[in-house]
């Protein structure tokens, strides 16, 4: 049965949503949706086992975000601010940003390759900043020089923070933080990462599990942040 076919208040498992949105979205995986969570454009109401839980509408939600990035190459940013101005939008209404270079590509599933030039007219930064943000770590060039979209949204969010009194110098510690956390994930996954004759695709898998880990991770470390706020009666 689809989504349409629930009510609005079942219970699903973000296990079903893949296997209901697979079809479609053949390439979709269980991190892909765990990040989207993340990134807020769907909103679980609930968890069960550590896993969150899922409407019909978070469903369609999903379906809508997924296709419109499929079809268009719109940006996540655009598309959570879209729908937290009309939650009942679909997509369908021809509304589309000029996509930012290298978002159609990521869109598509190709990683964004975007020049020094082209990274600093999307993240609105001078080459000041961005040496800064480099000797500190927070953001990184490719083997070539190429710059990816999550170094255009980091470059963002730590300009963003600048206008709270934070510097990048003192933002070095979240590098060192999710290099770590990348570190101990990489154990973790090291035994499905030797292919053998059985399993020639381990090496696949064990990539795919470390993304899942790494959205886990995310959800996981924004609820701590959280919580750690709330005791300091920020909250």
């Amino acid at each position: 049965m689809t989504s349409a076919g629930r009510p609005g208040h079942e219970a699903i498992s973000v296990g079903t949503v893949l296997t209901e949105l697979r079809p479609d979205f053949p390439d979709l995986s269980l991190a892909r949706i765990l990040f989207l969570v993340s990134e807020g454009l769907v909103t679980p109401s609930g968890a069960r086992s550590g896993s969150p839980v899922f409407t019909a509408a978070d469903v369609s939600r999903l379906r809508v975000v997924l296709t419109a990035q499929r079809d268009h190459g719109l940006p996540l940013s655009w598309l959570r601010d879209r729908l937290a101005a009309d939650p009942s939008w679909s997509g369908q209404d021809g509304e589309h940003p000029e996509p930012c270079p290298g978002e159609t590509a990521e869109a598509a599933g190709r990683p964004a390759r975007l020049t020094r030039e082209e990274m600093l007219a999307a993240a609105d930064i001078d080459e000041v900043m961005l040496v800064e943000l480099e000797h500190y770590g927070l953001v990184r060039s490719g083997a070539v020089g190429f710059f990816d979209r999550d170094a255009v949204r980091i470059a963002r969010l730590v300009r963003q923070a600048a206008d709270y009194g934070l510097e990048p110098r003192h933002l070095r510690a979240l590098r060192t933080s999710a290099d770590r956390q990348v570190a101990l994930m990489a154990q973790a996954v090291a035994p499905l990462h030797r292919p053998s004759d059985r399993d020639p695709h381990a090496g696949l898998r064990a990539e795919e599990r470390l993304r899942e880990l790494a959205a886990l991770s995310t959800t996981l470390y924004e609820l701590l942040l959280r919580s750690s706020v709330r005791s300091t009666g920020g909250w």
